[in-house]
């Protein structure tokens, strides 16, 4: 059991960032900005709490995911090292995506789906709800975060490693094994920050769209500008904490400080 320190791995991701930055900025801007503004125009709104009705915009969301999931295992590649171009990288995670795919669709689905129908029984009745189904709810989710934490570095294992997706849920698994707590700290803290940058930058954003603009629509000169500063921010957070999943992995295996090299052509 490797002792992992969250301290090292951000040293190591802000060498990594300060270094290699612009290279991994492209990657994250081709396959999670653009998409993204892509599918915040296409997705039809709704009513709060309700689903959109179903349509063109559910296809649309499955390509945006398969590309973001090919962006998150580029960028694993890209600071894992060695010397490896961004398009290099790209192609790596293409080839990967599928086994990584199929390792989330595993452990999330039957999460998912024994929570929407625990959810869906404890609030039928709204006066009396259902205490039994709240209660295991509440269960469902504890072990849902219990596994989610120790499933931390599965993107980091899709690309590294070769292996189905069974073998990258029992490889994650191992390789978390006695660094639970560490792993709940750092996901729980920067869980809050990322949250906290993203409603700071949102709010002031939106309200200054607001003003200027008035109309925030999706379309709309406002709606878009607030689309676009959104996916920034969220790329930039998406691009650290993948890196420091990398980094964190590299120390589980005994790869010992940054290796990372990215060379300036190749995309």
């Amino acid at each position: 059991m490797t002792k992992l320190s969250i301290s090292q791995a951000w040293d190591e991701c802000r060498a990594i960032l300060a270094r290699d930055g612009k290279l991994i900025g492209a990657v994250a801007l081709a396959l999670f900005v653009l998409p993204g503004i892509l599918l915040n125009v296409v997705l039809p709104r709704a009513k709060a709490g309700a689903m959109p009705q179903p349509g063109l915009w559910m296809a649309v969301v499955l390509v945006v995911l398969v590309i973001s999931f090919v962006g998150q295992l580029s960028i694993v590649r890209l600071a894992l090292g060695p010397h490896i171009t961004v398009g290099e990288a790209i192609a790596h995670g293409a080839r990967r995506v599928l086994s990584y795919l199929g390792a989330v669709l595993i452990w999330t689905v039957p999460f998912l789906l024994v929570g929407s129908v625990l959810y869906e029984t404890a609030g039928a009745d709204r006066a009396q709800p259902s205490v039994a189904a709240s209660l295991l709810l509440l269960a469902v989710s504890v072990v849902g975060i219990y596994v989610g934490v120790r499933l931390i570095l599965i993107s980091a294992v899709a690309s590294a490693e070769a292996g189905g997706p069974i073998a990258i849920l029992r490889r994650t698994f191992a390789l978390t094994h006695g660094n639970w707590w560490r792993l709940f700290g750092f996901m729980l803290i920067f869980g809050l920050g990322a949250l906290a940058l993203l409603w700071a930058v949102g709010s002031v954003v939106g309200l200054v769209a607001r003003l200027t603009f008035g109309d925030l629509s999706p379309l709309s000169v406002g709606g878009l500008i607030v689309i676009i500063v959104s996916q920034l921010i969220s790329a930039v957070v998406s691009v650290v904490l993948f890196v420091m999943i990398a980094r964190l992995y590299g120390q589980s295996t005994g790869q010992a400080g940054v290796q990372a090299s990215v060379p300036s052509t190749g995309i």
